[in-house]
């Protein structure tokens, strides 16, 4: 099945179509948002420290993904859905009153929240779209749907930038609450059947453990959930370097944005072949041969050179998105629809809460350790967690090979 064909065919697939053009309306308007924020700090503040934070704001919420994600259970998530992108959009439009230092506590208050409601939505998308695409696309599904979250960050925060030098911050809000109103009415259209949740049983906390124990006690996904924040950690402590790798090569700051172009672009090409490559390679073979070609990429960045270091980069956003497109895929196959939401937050937070570590380890390493000696020590951890993730597929496989062998 070449990738051409499954990707037509899952364009033909109305449910699955509107849950991809959902996916591409929200998530520009994030981009653009996710950008602009920090430049919106800095102007109003001055201060580099604050304008990271808006970044931290954004991914706090992950934290509490197991907690979150309960609520994708509780309820029918297309409705859901629809709520909470009207919700979000009704949420940004206080930020058109920040417009003074003494303002910026409440654009955090709404990043914060903005990020909180985007793990409920995440956890009640993935269920919803477990029960509209076909099991068998499912890989196909979710890789087209990062290629398009990656495309997104290759053209919304052009279009956010410029939107903010001609109307500011408050001009992006607006565009952004436009993009939910938007999501909400393509959620609307899904012809979904949903049964109506059964009463929860227990409290919230039981619930939220319940969620915890289905993804760290299943021996398929806790492996890959546990590669998955380990390649999350050590890729973001790379990216923190990459200013360093910059100065290496003689160039100006803003060439980074060079390279996240081409990390961007390795992103989409991996978002459309993952599909095939998942079904011939299986998910821990698929996360396993991604994570060593981020490995390869993140060592090979220690080289001063402009060509190396482009090719590394998308290197890397071609190998670093399989593990977790391979985790969330056998998330979606591997739990009950009842429980699938705070399963699906369970795995994510797993996953992404090492990506902050890895950003606020990785500015305090690059003061004190030349990158040209620590590059090569990340891409050999990575390459070991790609080792083992591999190993323990072939372990399993010699185990059951024995058992058939002797049934007895």
């Amino acid at each position: 099945m070449t990738t051409s064909w499954t990707v037509t065919r899952l364009l033909r697939d109305r449910e699955a179509a509107l849950c991809l053009t959902g996916v591409v309306v929200s998530g520009f308007g994030s981009s653009a948002l996710w950008l602009v924020s920090g430049v919106w700090v800095k102007d109003l503040t001055g201060s580099d420290g604050l304008a990271a934070l808006c970044t931290a704001a954004l991914w706090t919420p992950t934290v509490l993904g197991p907690a979150l994600g309960t609520l994708a259970d509780r309820v029918r998530r297309k409705p859901l859905l629809v709520r909470l992108n009207l919700a979000l959009a009704v949420l940004l439009l206080p930020l058109c009153a920040v417009g003074s230092p003494g303002s910026v506590p409440l654009l955090f208050t709404v990043l914060v929240l903005y990020g909180a409601a985007g793990v409920v939505a995440d956890a009640a998308g993935s269920a919803l779209v477990a029960a509209a695409v076909d099991p068998a696309l499912l890989g196909d599904f979710n890789g087209l749907r990062t290629a398009a979250r990656e495309g997104m960050k290759l053209v919304a925060p052009l279009t956010g930038a410029a939107l903010y030098t001609a109307y500011g911050g408050p001009g992006v809000a607006l565009l952004d609450a436009g993009t939910f109103v938007l999501a909400a009415g393509v959620c609307a259209l899904l012809r979904v059947r949903e049964e109506r949740p059964r009463p929860a049983r227990g409290s919230r906390r039981r619930q939220t453990a319940e969620g915890v124990r289905l993804v760290w006690g299943h021996p398929v996904l806790r492996p890959l959930v546990c590669a998955g924040g380990a390649t999350m950690c050590l890729a973001s402590l790379g990216s923190s370097l990459n200013y360093a790798v910059v100065d290496a090569l003689g160039r100006a700051p803003a060439w980074t944005g060079v390279m996240y172009a081409a990390q961007g672009a390795g992103s989409v090409v991996a978002g459309l072949l993952c599909g095939p490559a998942l079904r011939r390679l299986g998910e821990r073979r698929f996360a396993a041969y991604g994570i060593a070609l981020t490995g390869i990429a993140t060592a090979a960045r220690a080289l001063p050179y402009d060509a190396v270091v482009l090719a590394c980069g998308a290197a890397a956003g071609l190998g670093l998105p399989c593990v977790l497109i391979a985790a969330g895929t056998a998330v979606q196959r591997e739990i009950p629809a009842a429980a699938l939401g705070r399963a699906s937050a369970t795995a994510d937070t797993l996953m992404f809460t090492p990506n902050v570590l890895g950003l606020v380890l990785g500015a305090a390493l690059v003061e004190l350790v030349d990158h040209r000696l620590l590059l090569p020590v990340l891409g050999g951890a990575l390459l070991a967690t790609a080792a083992a993730l591999g190993q323990r597929r072939a372990a399993r496989t010699a185990a059951r090979s024995a058992s058939d062998a002797n049934p007895a």
